[in-house]
């Protein structure tokens, strides 16, 4: 044993080590869902003209730039063109509009954020990919974060530079 102390050297700091934060990709705007059955007659019944009229008078505008998840809480079927309708109403003042719930919102808004990252930064490196989060991450989100990685990292793990977990 040496009686000189050796310097303490951060070799995380140090390393070529690379995180990817699936929490900074997290796309700001309020979140909100639109339930179309709420334009049907007697709840069960879908009238073309009723649904258009419906849609002129709304008041839309508390949806202005947000994310919404389009839905209908009956089990009628109904047509292609609804859907289709109530989208072409929206989207002037919506950010998003996605056919689902809040979860499948937040999926899709994570799919495109992936799809704009450059992975070549990635490349041959040593990669965690980041857990723990304070935004609403799903776990879509990880999965295609992880494909995406495992394509180009020369290692890849999750959790923390302190404890992570082998991928």
């Amino acid at each position: 044993m040496s009686s000189a102390k050796e310097p303490i050297v951060n070799r995380v700091a140090n390393s070529h080590l690379k995180t990817f934060d699936l929490e900074e990709l997290y796309v700001e705007g309020s979140r909100m869902a639109l339930d179309i059955a709420q334009w049907f007659e007697e709840g069960e019944l879908l009238r073309e003209s009723t649904l258009r009229n419906a849609l002129k008078t709304a008041d839309f505008e508390r949806y202005r730039g947000a994310h919404i998840a389009l839905h209908c809480s009956s089990d009628i079927i109904l047509p292609q063109w609804t859907y289709a309708l109530v989208t072409a109403t929206l989207s002037p003042i919506a950010e998003t509009i996605i056919l689902g719930d809040l979860e499948q919102l937040e999926v899709v808004l994570y799919e495109r954020a992936l799809a704009k990252v450059d992975f070549s930064i990635y490349k041959e490196v040593p990669v965690i990919l980041k857990g723990c989060s304070k935004k609403p991450v799903p776990d879509q989100a990880y999965v295609s974060a992880a494909m995406a990685l495992k394509k180009v990292a020369k290692k890849l793990m999750y959790g923390e530079a302190c404890s992570a977990v082998p991928l």
